[in-house]
């Protein structure tokens, strides 16, 4: 039975993850701040799916407490989750650098200096897989959003490297870069219908594609080409667009 570590499992993609994977037989691992509110939520796992589930603290942020946090893992698990993510609106982190601090630490920082611990494990292992959930947001920086874009920009160019170092260790590194989805970060936004996806949604499309060693995903799929077409469009008339 694989051992699955899920990074930031508070989040609502994260419980859904722990749903999916759970019903694939794994064991889970379950990460966050104040890790003891999720007991409720890994009692319900351990009885409906039958597997085990365990509960350690971590806060994504502290940096100097990654190296512990990994070792005293018992076993090392199989593949590790990065749920982990924090966005405040554009206007309240260009008025507070506590909240600009926040936004690059949980959703960059924070999650590249404990991958680099995993990852060393993983190479000398030669074996495992890595799951990092960046944002279609790191794919052009926009008004409305290029702080908490500039950090999963950097997030998703960490992965492409990190997928480029660990292929020969038999690694898989997936980039995962989810459009609008329904979640509690979200919550209070008019959000388009047919472009937004379920937690749900989004965590039966990160099952499937790791399990078909699938290198970017985006969901809902739409996206891939809709960033390819934001991307596209020339600075010149891009800094004259509101987005």
């Amino acid at each position: 039975m694989n051992t699955v570590l899920i990074i930031g499992a508070k989040s609502d993609i994260a419980h859904a993850l722990a749903h999916a994977y759970a019903g694939n037989h794994s064991r889970l691992m379950l990460a966050a701040r104040n890790v003891q509110e999720l007991h409720n939520v890994a009692s319900d796992l351990r009885i409906r799916y039958r597997v085990e589930v365990s509960l350690h603290e971590l806060d994504i942020t502290d940096t100097a407490s990654h190296e512990s946090f990994y070792a005293a893992l018992n076993p090392k698990p199989h593949g590790v989750i990065v749920a982990s993510g924090y966005m405040c609106t554009q206007q309240e982190a260009q008025q507070s650098l506590e909240q600009t601090l926040q936004s690059i630490h949980v959703n960059f920082t924070g999650a590249v200096c404990l991958l680099n611990i995993i990852a060393n494990d993983f190479d000398i292992r030669q074996s495992g897989f890595i799951v990092g959930i960046s944002s279609v947001a790191g794919e052009r920086g926009r008004a409305s959003n290029y702080i908490y874009g500039a950090a999963k920009a950097g997030f998703t160019a960490y992965l492409s490297g990190l997928r480029n170092r660990l292929y020969k260790s038999n690694v898989h590194v997936m980039t995962v870069k989810p459009g609008f989805v329904r979640t509690k970060m979200t919550a209070g936004l008019n959000l388009p219908e047919k472009l937004t996806a379920t937690p749900h949604e989004v965590a039966k499309d990160i099952l499937n594609a790791q399990q078909k060693g699938v290198d970017v995903l985006y969901s809902k799929w739409i996206w891939r080409y809709i960033m390819l077409a934001i991307i596209h469009i020339p600075e010149s008339l891009f800094k004259k667009m509101r987005l």
